[in-house]
């Protein structure tokens, strides 16, 4: 799955390459559309089990003559300033003007306006395409250029603002409350994906807790898994896991808001860039979610679903692997048979944490690893 629309991210190879696999062991769904086979090649080059599910897709440009109109007007009505915000966007606008015979006008138009743009992408766009710009945010926020506009002053003025598939309807009207007379022009619209069943399979898999990571890379995305959420009845639940125990990682605050919005905080990388978000993906699991013990059966490495002791692979089912994670969580400490049963919502019973553990015991190479303290519950044998 920010200043960036997923059209914008960069090439994904700026997060380092190590000769080890990060991710080996970790589970992480991928939400994007356009450009998600670089995200997922680079998510899987480091080890990663990927799901993927686009929730959007960008509509086909020849489909959207709504932008063609859009267009038309904004040159008829030759704009005193204009608002590009991503490089992506402005790419297809002026690609849309030219196949319908009006990329030159357009051009004019907008080399006789003042140039404002969202961020370094953008502003490479526009000078691509042979325009020149007169200011750039210094977050690479719409609200940071909305402010600088206001400064100048836009009353009585006509501002043309490129959309990036989310609409920031507040800027919009700070912009016409303060005077100005806005239009936009929305180069790439989302659509739901034709026939896709992989949305709810994906929130299936984080509702059950068989994800580690989230990713997304533009807010419709996030809008779009709500919406799926709330059809089939699992809005709450969806966010209550991502509120505890399955991450979610987006590729800047833009994106980040819906996500906010519904109390779910997820990571941001501090550079707005698809291989930082790789980089930041990383660090947080291999801090959080790697768990490594010395014990008296060897020394045991837990990585996601990925368990090896003294280096050799261990294959373990979901609910003896859940038992496993916890207590090495413990380092050695009891957990009681109450909390564990809990933990595996066995709702108390006896008999049924009996079988997970011995279920684990007999998936390890020594059984004796776990320990059974009498009448406490269990523990590690550290």
């Amino acid at each position: 799955m920010t200043a960036l629309a997923p059209a914008d991210a960069p090439r994904v190879d700026e997060a380092p390459e190590t000769s080890e696999s990060p991710l080996e062991g970790f589970r992480i769904g991928v939400t994007s559309d356009r450009r998600s086979s670089d995200l997922i090649e680079a998510l899987e080059r480091r080890g990663a089990e990927v799901l993927h599910a686009p929730a959007l897709k960008i509509a086909p440009v020849q489909e959207d003559m709504r932008l063609i109109d859009d267009t038309r007007a904004i040159i008829e009505a030759t704009p005193d300033l204009c608002i590009a915000t991503t490089a992506y966007g402005m790419r297809r606008w002026c690609e849309a003007a030219d196949s319908f015979g009006i990329g030159e006008q357009l051009l004019e138009v907008l080399g006789s306006c003042r140039m404002f743009v969202r961020g370094p992408k953008a502003r490479g766009a526009v000078r691509a395409a042979g325009l020149a710009d007169v200011g750039i945010s210094s977050d690479e926020t719409t609200a940071t250029l909305v402010d600088m506009l206001l400064a100048e002053g836009v009353r009585g003025k006509t501002v043309a603002v490129q959309l990036h598939g989310y609409t920031d309807v507040r800027q919009l009207e700070r912009l016409r409350m303060s005077g100005a007379t806005v239009l936009t022009v929305t180069p790439y619209r989302w659509v739901k994906p034709d026939g896709e069943d992989r949305l709810p399979r994906l929130i299936e898999a984080v509702c059950s807790g068989n994800l580690d990571v989230l990713t997304f890379t533009s807010a419709p995305a996030v809008d779009a898994l709500w919406s799926t959420a709330h059809e089939m009845g699992v809005y709450k639940q969806l966010i209550d896991t991502l509120k505890t125990s399955v991450t979610t990682a987006v590729v800047g605050p833009v994106t980040a808001q819906p996500l906010l919005d519904a109390g779910v905080t997820p990571l941001i990388p501090e550079r707005f860039r698809m291989g930082a978000l790789i980089r930041l993906v990383c660090e947080h699991l291999a801090l959080n979610h790697v768990r490594r013990l010395d014990t008296r059966s060897g020394n045991i490495e837990l990585r996601g679903r990925s368990l090896r002791i003294d280096g050799q692979p261990v294959e373990l089912a979901p609910a003896p692997l859940l038992l496993l994670r916890a207590l090495l969580g413990a380092g050695g400490a009891v957990l009681s048979r109450e909390s564990l049963s809990e933990l595996l919502e066995l709702r108390g019973s006896v008999h049924a944490l009996d079988m997970t553990v011995s279920r684990l015991r007999s998936s390890l190479p020594d059984g004796r690893l776990v320990e059974t303290v009498v009448k406490r519950g269990y523990r590690i044998r550290v």
